[in-house]
């Protein structure tokens, strides 16, 4: 192995424990209050003719710690999901985000009519129609 070989190989994996200890960090010493939201779940928006969808990643997260809010400018999703493991548990890897969580999405409701919300794959998905004018 040359020695150039040799140092890409340290940098690299120095630069992979920097981007780690980078999410740790976001994931863990977050200040504020110990009942703050500490991460926001990934969403997907997809519109179509007559309704648009919202996808909102929740893989692991009990449908009874959710809460869908609505309001003229949007939806906040919120809730929790629980660490899988006990408290004594030696974690070797943590990359999933626990705890509270909350996601604002902002949409025009006035022209938006929630019609359904579902939780299946670890995904929720809120169909919402799109409110016809009158002509």
């Amino acid at each position: 192995m040359r020695s150039r070989d040799f140092s890409s190989w340290i940098w690299g994996d120095a630069l992979s424990l920097l981007e780690h200890a980078e999410r740790l960090h976001r994931q863990l010493l977050r200040a504020g209050p110990a009942d703050a939201p500490h991460w926001e779940p990934p969403v997907d928006i997809i519109e179509t003719a007559t309704a648009v969808m919202v996808y909102v990643a929740l893989p692991g997260v009990p449908s009874d710690t959710l809460v869908v809010a609505f309001d003229p400018g949007g939806i906040t999703v919120s809730g929790a999901r629980p660490m899988p493991c006990a408290a004594n548990a030696r974690i070797h890897r943590f990359e999933i985000p626990y705890g509270r969580f909350r996601r604002r999405i902002a949409l025009p409701l006035h022209a938006l009519e929630p019609e359904s919300s579902t939780l299946a794959d670890g995904c929720l998905v809120l169909t919402l129609n799109k409110v016809r004018e009158a002509p």
